[in-house]
């Protein structure tokens, strides 16, 4: 094998899982699954059927990803944070085929004990703040928190708070990359 699964974890038949993966204790992966190259899944995690993970893609103990979810490269989520698939869930009713896509593009970052309500996009490098419960989309670059959470400003993609000059530049102080907010949205200046 060309990934890591500890002996506890169960990997069911028909699940992709990419080189230099680690899978630690007490995970079940389930099939179809894709989990890309170099990924980290802490202890009790639970990948569920069509979830796709990009690669370099880290996960904390305590974490259910339900099918619909995508996460792509570099996509952070914190401890015990929570997905949904269902928008009006009731245990009565078979959902199964009513279940939404919830879309994390490369970098974002979900905070310990935060809920994502499904039908949602996180665009490129959200930061997503501890306990937040996230019920709509965000920009790429956005600091959104709170309960329902609401964008409380800018993160670069090392994790930093910018603050824009007047002339809506900032840099990030540990990257030194230049930031560029206009028009509502954040860009890096290349």
């Amino acid at each position: 094998m060309s990934y890591f699964v500890h002996e506890s974890s169960y990997v069911d038949e028909g699940a992709k899982i990419g080189e230099g993966t680690k899978i630690w204790h007490f995970c079940h992966i389930m099939s179809p699954s894709e989990i890309g190259k170099n990924c980290n899944l802490g202890q009790n995690v639970v990948i569920s059927p069509q979830v796709i993970l990009g690669n370099n893609v880290k996960i904390q103990n305590n974490v259910s990803v339900y099918s619909g979810v995508i996460c792509e490269d570099d996509v952070f989520l914190g401890p015990s944070c929570v997905f949904t698939n269902v928008k009006n869930p009731r245990a009565e009713v078979n959902r199964r085929n009513q279940y939404e896509k919830t879309l994390l593009k490369k970098g974002v970052t979900i905070g310990a004990n935060s809920t994502i309500v499904c039908g949602i996009t996180l665009e490129e490098y959200v930061f997503v703040g501890a306990g937040a419960v996230v019920t709509k989309s965000f920009p790429a670059f956005a600091l959104i928190y709170g309960n329902p959470a609401e964008q409380k400003g800018w993160m670069s993609k090392h994790g930093h708070k910018l603050k824009f000059n007047s002339e809506g530049l900032a840099t990030c102080p540990d990257s030194g990359i230049i930031y560029k907010f206009e028009k509502g949205k954040v860009y890096i200046l290349k």
